[in-house]
């Protein structure tokens, strides 16, 4: 079954948006593995493609043609490199709303609170120690 036309050209502006270019990308037809018997170990449909910049590989072996695998490989390998972009963003984001939540002061409440609480917790341990004089017990 050929892929149609609307789903290249969705697939190749994906990779344009991505910063993913032809000239990056390995592409070698490899021999399939698992269930299929002779036709499978045969024929050359599995294809691997490996994006050299990030060193993201992808083996595709999902279709009998060698056409549909290799687009199933292209958009396998846009996700991968989507998500990688993405955790990217969301670990700066987490950073910066840290060093945000640092620099921030309390508000008064909040420091009342504390205050009481750390007068509340000397009190148990100052309860804790020992007594100062030994009595005789005779």
């Amino acid at each position: 079954m050929p892929i149609r036309k609307e789903k290249l050209d969705a697939l190749h502006e994906r990779m344009e948006e991505l910063g993913i270019r032809e000239d990056d990308l390995l592409e070698k037809f490899i021999l399939g593995s698992g269930k299929g018997g002779q036709k499978v170990n045969k024929t050359a449909s599995c294809v691997y493609l490996k994006h050299i910049p990030t060193h993201i590989e992808v083996k595709c072996q999902q279709d009998r043609s060698r056409e549909m695998n290799r687009f199933l490989a292209r958009r396998e390998l846009c996700e991968q490199i989507a998500s990688k972009i993405h955790q990217e963003k969301t670990a700066k984001k987490q950073l910066i709303e840290k060093i945000k939540r640092q620099k921030k002061k309390r508000s008064r409440r909040a420091k009342e609170k504390m205050l009481k609480e750390k007068k509340k917790r000397s009190e148990i341990k100052s309860h804790r120690s020992s007594p100062t004089h030994k009595e005789n017990y005779d």
